[in-house]
């Protein structure tokens, strides 16, 4: 998911609006009214240490549950997790994020689209030992948080170049390609009028509509197949079964090799959203937080340890997100708790949990042959970004072989563990780039 970043004008004292520097009233709670609550004047933000009157504040935040709701629901239907207890654990997560982060960094977190390709890949060893890859890959990445937070964010950018980062995320997205194709192929019709909707709503939709393709495609697709009896009658019997109030399913993670390193990789896409989604909100904002950027890293990887603790997928900070602060100019992070306290009380319904799991493969197919193509264009965007050269045969003849690697699933064995594509392509480029390098030293011209 890409970051989008608008600039916000600057006073002498940093953004019209408010100040959440360190010295600020800004904290987990605790906000000044921005002005009289009420109105934004030109050229103002409401900062992530201010906030509306309590209703519009209200508004905003289910604003973002709406903007959240369809990739964070996407992921549990695509891997076959719990809906509600994924849900559950990106409120609890959130809440985690708004607190580490001292409320300095407005942000959701929701359900990574990056872990849907090693979830689908180690769907054989079942749900259990799928949570224990989660929750390593959130160990992971808070042991890095640590790390960049005692080091400086740029020790990131030193380890891991664009390079190294584009191809990963690239190989990713483009690993799953088939797995999108057989769910098209299941049921065309339906993935096709899904896909349909969500182009022209991507397309031709105005404002927060644009950004929520994704989701008004499911639902136009699930309709479609509601009418022509496209949906499966024991999913839609299970629905009229389930109650309207439950606590979500919860279970705890196994651990396996196998699996924790096809889950690992992941760790550089997250690394790569947190830290985008701290750059584009202090572009937004006018205010300079690189020195939370560790702290970013650490609140995701605690909050995606304890969802694999618990029976929830990993999370990430959300594009969605941002797009709606950028039409609001609000960047409260009252807005975000309320948020957070809606998911939460959502995850105690089963049935909203059954009428998620209603939603046909077909209309699955047409949603994920536009996301998983996101994840991997994404790769794409961050090379373009970072002007990578390939003219470099050191770039071209790596990036390359780790693609392939990748996209065709290399599928290996060693001793009892066996990795696939996404593991052996990511360790290839991680280790090759840096050896590769270093030899070119000693290329003569």
């Amino acid at each position: 998911m890409t970051k989008r970043e608008t600039g916000a004008p600057d006073t002498p004292d940093g953004p019209v609006g408010g100040a959440d520097g360190p010295s600020s009233t800004t904290r987990a709670f605790g906000w000044t009214l921005h002005g009289d609550g009420r109105r934004i004047g030109e050229g103002e933000v409401v900062a992530p240490g201010e906030r509306l009157t309590w209703p519009r504040t209200v508004g905003i935040g289910m604003q973002h549950v709406i903007a959240m709701f369809g990739a964070t629901l996407l992921v549990p239907t695509i891997t076959g997790f719990p809906v509600t207890t994924t849900l559950l654990f990106s409120g609890i997560g959130t809440v985690l994020f708004l607190l580490i982060t001292r409320g300095r960094i407005p942000s959701y977190l929701g359900s990574s689209f990056a872990f849907i390709a090693p979830l689908t890949a180690s769907q054989s060893s079942g749900p259990a030992a799928q949570l224990g890859g989660v929750a390593a890959a959130g160990l992971l990445l808070l042991v890095i948080g640590v790390a960049v937070k005692l080091a400086g964010s740029r020790v990131i950018d030193a380890v891991m170049p664009p390079v190294v980062t584009g191809a990963v995320v690239a190989l990713i997205g483009l690993n799953l390609a088939p797995t999108a194709v057989d769910s098209f192929e299941s049921q065309p019709l339906i993935a096709g009028v899904t896909l349909l909707a969500i182009l022209l709503v991507t397309v031709l939709g105005p404002g927060l509509l644009g950004r929520l393709g994704i989701l008004v495609g499911v639902v136009v697709g699930w309709v479609f197949a509601a009418v022509i009896g496209g949906l499966a009658e024991e999913r839609v019997t299970a629905l009229r079964d389930a109650a309207w109030f439950g606590v979500p399913e919860l279970r705890g993670p196994t651990f396996e090799w196998s699996v924790i390193a096809l889950t690992l990789p992941v760790v550089i896409v997250l690394i790569a959203e947190n830290v985008g989604h701290v750059k584009a909100v202090s572009a937004m904002t006018g205010r300079s937080l690189d020195d939370v950027a560790g702290d970013a890293l650490v609140a995701d990887g605690l909050a995606t340890t304890v969802a694999g603790f618990g029976g929830g997928s990993g999370t990430t900070t959300y594009a969605e997100n941002i797009g709606v602060m950028a039409a609001t100019r609000v960047y409260s992070t009252a807005a975000y708790w309320v948020a957070a306290a809606t998911a939460v009380v959502l995850a105690f319904s089963p049935k909203f949990g059954a009428l998620v799991f209603t939603v046909p493969n077909g209309v699955i197919g047409g949603a994920t042959l536009v996301l998983y193509g996101l994840i991997g264009v994404l790769g794409v965007r961050i090379w373009m970004d970072a002007d990578v050269d390939f003219t470099d045969p050191v770039n071209l003849t790596v990036v390359a072989a780790a693609l392939v690697a990748g996209i065709g699933d290399l599928t290996l064995t060693i001793g009892s563990v066996e990795l696939g594509g996404i593991a052996w392509g990511s360790v290839g480029i991680l280790v090759a780039y840096p050896v590769m390098r270093w030899l070119a030293r000693f290329r003569r011209p």
